[in-house]
Protein backbone atom coordinates (compact mmCIF):
# COMPACT_ATOMS: atom_id res chain seq x y z
CA UNK A 1 0.00 0.00 0.00
CA UNK A 2 1.36 3.68 -0.87
CA UNK A 3 0.43 5.32 3.12
CA UNK A 4 0.22 8.89 3.90
CA UNK A 5 1.45 9.97 7.46
CA UNK A 6 0.09 13.72 8.10
CA UNK A 7 1.78 14.73 11.10
CA UNK A 8 4.82 12.86 10.59
CA UNK A 9 7.80 14.72 11.89
CA UNK A 10 7.28 13.44 15.91
CA UNK A 11 5.36 11.13 18.17
CA UNK A 12 2.59 8.92 17.16
CA UNK A 13 3.16 10.05 13.35
CA UNK A 14 7.00 9.26 13.36
CA UNK A 15 6.19 6.02 14.56
CA UNK A 16 3.67 5.44 12.38
CA UNK A 17 5.66 5.69 9.48
CA UNK A 18 8.35 3.04 10.77
CA UNK A 19 5.37 0.60 11.20
CA UNK A 20 4.49 1.12 8.12
CA UNK A 21 7.61 0.43 6.66
CA UNK A 22 8.69 -2.45 8.60
CA UNK A 23 5.40 -4.09 7.73
CA UNK A 24 6.71 -3.09 3.57
CA UNK A 25 4.54 -0.43 2.80
CA UNK A 26 5.76 2.59 0.96
CA UNK A 27 5.14 6.32 3.21
CA UNK A 28 4.36 9.45 2.03
CA UNK A 29 5.75 11.46 5.50
CA UNK A 30 3.90 14.68 5.49
CA UNK A 31 4.75 17.34 8.02
CA UNK A 32 5.81 21.03 7.96
CA UNK A 33 9.53 20.18 9.37
CA UNK A 34 9.76 16.16 7.44
CA UNK A 35 13.17 16.33 8.13
CA UNK A 36 13.16 16.19 11.78
CA UNK A 37 12.13 12.59 11.23
CA UNK A 38 15.18 10.74 11.82
CA UNK A 39 14.31 7.75 9.90
CA UNK A 40 16.08 6.42 6.45
CA UNK A 41 14.21 3.89 3.61
CA UNK A 42 14.02 3.35 0.55
CA UNK A 43 9.99 3.36 0.85
CA UNK A 44 9.95 6.74 2.35
CA UNK A 45 9.43 10.04 0.92
CA UNK A 46 9.44 13.14 2.77
CA UNK A 47 6.46 15.80 2.12
CA UNK A 48 6.93 19.20 3.71
CA UNK A 49 3.62 20.78 3.65
CA UNK A 50 1.04 22.47 6.47
CA UNK A 51 -2.07 20.61 7.47
CA UNK A 52 -3.54 23.57 8.04
CA UNK A 53 -3.08 25.04 3.90
CA UNK A 54 -5.70 23.62 1.72
CA UNK A 55 -3.65 23.90 -1.06
CA UNK A 56 -0.78 22.20 1.14
CA UNK A 57 -3.14 19.14 1.64
CA UNK A 58 -4.81 18.99 -1.77
CA UNK A 59 -0.95 18.42 -3.67
CA UNK A 60 -0.48 15.58 -0.70
CA UNK A 61 -3.18 13.15 -0.76
CA UNK A 62 -3.22 12.01 -4.88
CA UNK A 63 -1.83 8.52 -5.45
CA UNK A 64 -2.52 7.43 -1.70
CA UNK A 65 -4.63 4.19 -0.36
CA UNK A 66 -4.80 4.64 2.69
CA UNK A 67 -4.45 8.66 4.91
CA UNK A 68 -3.14 8.75 8.92
CA UNK A 69 -4.10 11.36 10.34
CA UNK A 70 -1.81 11.88 13.21
CA UNK A 71 -1.05 15.97 13.49
CA UNK A 72 -1.27 17.39 16.82
CA UNK A 73 -0.59 20.31 18.51
CA UNK A 74 2.72 20.70 20.70
CA UNK A 75 0.95 23.27 23.21
CA UNK A 76 -2.60 24.83 23.88
CA UNK A 77 -1.20 28.51 22.40
CA UNK A 78 -1.88 26.77 19.30
CA UNK A 79 -5.77 26.54 20.01
CA UNK A 80 -5.76 29.53 21.20
CA UNK A 81 -4.47 30.87 17.99
CA UNK A 82 -6.62 28.74 15.89
CA UNK A 83 -9.57 26.65 18.23
CA UNK A 84 -10.12 24.44 15.26
CA UNK A 85 -6.83 23.12 14.71
CA UNK A 86 -7.77 19.58 14.33
CA UNK A 87 -11.10 19.93 12.43
CA UNK A 88 -9.71 22.68 9.55
CA UNK A 89 -7.42 20.15 8.57
CA UNK A 90 -9.35 17.22 8.89
CA UNK A 91 -12.17 19.18 6.38
CA UNK A 92 -9.14 19.49 4.00
CA UNK A 93 -7.95 16.26 3.92
CA UNK A 94 -11.25 14.36 3.81
CA UNK A 95 -12.36 17.02 0.99
CA UNK A 96 -9.34 15.82 -0.72
CA UNK A 97 -9.57 12.29 -0.37
CA UNK A 98 -13.11 12.88 -2.16
CA UNK A 99 -11.71 14.46 -4.78
CA UNK A 100 -8.66 12.05 -5.52
CA UNK A 101 -10.96 9.44 -4.66
CA UNK A 102 -8.73 7.74 -1.95
CA UNK A 103 -11.41 6.01 0.39
CA UNK A 104 -9.13 4.72 3.93
CA UNK A 105 -8.58 7.44 6.35
CA UNK A 106 -7.61 6.68 10.20
CA UNK A 107 -7.63 9.00 12.53
CA UNK A 108 -5.96 9.80 15.66
CA UNK A 109 -8.27 11.17 18.81
CA UNK A 110 -8.35 10.97 22.46
CA UNK A 111 -9.98 9.04 24.86
CA UNK A 112 -13.10 10.96 25.94
CA UNK A 113 -14.42 12.06 23.21
CA UNK A 114 -17.34 11.44 21.95
CA UNK A 115 -19.58 8.43 23.52
CA UNK A 116 -16.30 7.34 24.87
CA UNK A 117 -16.69 10.21 27.59
CA UNK A 118 -18.75 8.04 29.81
CA UNK A 119 -15.96 5.82 30.13
CA UNK A 120 -13.53 8.68 31.88
CA UNK A 121 -13.46 9.11 35.56
CA UNK A 122 -15.21 12.20 37.63
CA UNK A 123 -11.35 13.95 37.66
CA UNK A 124 -10.60 13.57 33.75
CA UNK A 125 -13.95 14.83 32.94
CA UNK A 126 -14.65 17.42 35.18
CA UNK A 127 -11.14 19.48 34.93
CA UNK A 128 -9.56 17.83 32.63
CA UNK A 129 -12.02 17.15 29.33
CA UNK A 130 -14.36 20.04 30.62
CA UNK A 131 -11.94 22.35 32.45
CA UNK A 132 -7.86 22.32 31.25
CA UNK A 133 -8.19 21.15 27.56
CA UNK A 134 -11.97 22.32 27.29
CA UNK A 135 -10.85 24.06 23.91
CA UNK A 136 -8.90 21.22 22.50
CA UNK A 137 -11.70 18.35 23.27
CA UNK A 138 -14.28 20.50 21.47
CA UNK A 139 -12.65 20.42 18.67
CA UNK A 140 -11.91 16.52 19.00
CA UNK A 141 -15.48 16.65 19.05
CA UNK A 142 -16.28 18.90 15.93
CA UNK A 143 -13.48 16.29 14.11
CA UNK A 144 -14.80 13.21 15.01
CA UNK A 145 -18.35 14.01 13.40
CA UNK A 146 -16.79 15.39 10.55
CA UNK A 147 -14.82 12.07 10.02
CA UNK A 148 -18.24 10.00 10.68
CA UNK A 149 -20.13 12.00 8.43
CA UNK A 150 -17.39 12.11 5.45
CA UNK A 151 -19.02 8.98 3.70
CA UNK A 152 -15.60 7.33 3.90
CA UNK A 153 -14.23 4.49 4.89
CA UNK A 154 -12.58 5.66 8.32
CA UNK A 155 -11.45 4.40 11.38
CA UNK A 156 -11.29 6.50 14.94
CA UNK A 157 -8.41 5.04 16.94
CA UNK A 158 -8.87 6.31 21.12
CA UNK A 159 -5.88 5.55 22.60
CA UNK A 160 -5.91 6.02 26.76
CA UNK A 161 -2.71 7.94 28.48
CA UNK A 162 -0.13 7.88 25.71
CA UNK A 163 3.51 6.74 27.33
CA UNK A 164 6.51 6.15 25.39
CA UNK A 165 8.11 2.83 25.00
CA UNK A 166 8.09 -0.01 22.23
CA UNK A 167 5.44 -1.27 20.97
CA UNK A 168 4.03 -4.94 22.64
CA UNK A 169 1.76 -5.53 20.31
CA UNK A 170 -0.24 -7.00 23.54
CA UNK A 171 -2.97 -4.39 23.87
CA UNK A 172 -6.98 -4.25 23.89
CA UNK A 173 -8.52 -2.33 21.15
CA UNK A 174 -12.42 -2.36 21.52
CA UNK A 175 -14.92 -0.43 19.70
CA UNK A 176 -17.49 -1.47 22.58
CA UNK A 177 -18.34 1.86 24.90
CA UNK A 178 -16.11 -0.53 27.15
CA UNK A 179 -13.25 -0.22 29.54
CA UNK A 180 -9.42 -0.83 28.45
CA UNK A 181 -6.51 -0.05 30.57
CA UNK A 182 -5.80 3.18 31.67
CA UNK A 183 -2.38 4.03 29.15
CA UNK A 184 -0.47 2.61 26.08
CA UNK A 185 2.49 3.24 24.17
CA UNK A 186 2.65 5.47 21.09
CA UNK A 187 4.32 2.32 19.12
CA UNK A 188 1.49 0.58 20.37
CA UNK A 189 -1.16 3.40 19.26
CA UNK A 190 0.87 3.42 15.52
CA UNK A 191 1.07 -0.27 15.44
CA UNK A 192 -2.81 -0.16 15.51
CA UNK A 193 -3.33 2.91 13.67
CA UNK A 194 -1.45 0.55 10.53
CA UNK A 195 -3.17 -2.27 10.73
CA UNK A 196 -6.48 -0.26 10.55
CA UNK A 197 -5.13 0.95 7.01
CA UNK A 198 -4.73 -2.50 6.10
CA UNK A 199 -7.84 -4.26 7.14
CA UNK A 200 -11.50 -3.59 6.90
CA UNK A 201 -12.11 -5.16 10.56
CA UNK A 202 -12.69 -1.44 11.89
CA UNK A 203 -13.87 0.45 9.33
CA UNK A 204 -17.06 2.58 10.54
CA UNK A 205 -15.64 2.08 14.39
CA UNK A 206 -13.96 4.57 17.00
CA UNK A 207 -11.56 1.92 18.73
CA UNK A 208 -10.52 2.14 22.33
CA UNK A 209 -6.87 1.55 22.97
CA UNK A 210 -5.06 0.19 26.24
CA UNK A 211 -2.31 -1.98 26.90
Amino acid sequence: MRLLVIGASQGTGALAVRAALDRGHEVTAFARSPDKLKLDHAKLTRRAGDFHQQASVEAAVPGHDALLITASATSLKAFKQNPNYFSQGTRYTIDAMKASGVRRLVVLRAHGVGDSRKLANFFIDKLVISFLLKVPFEDHERQEQQVRDSGLDWVIARPTRLTNGPARKRYAKESAIVAVPGSISRADVADFMVEAAETDAWVGKAVQLGG
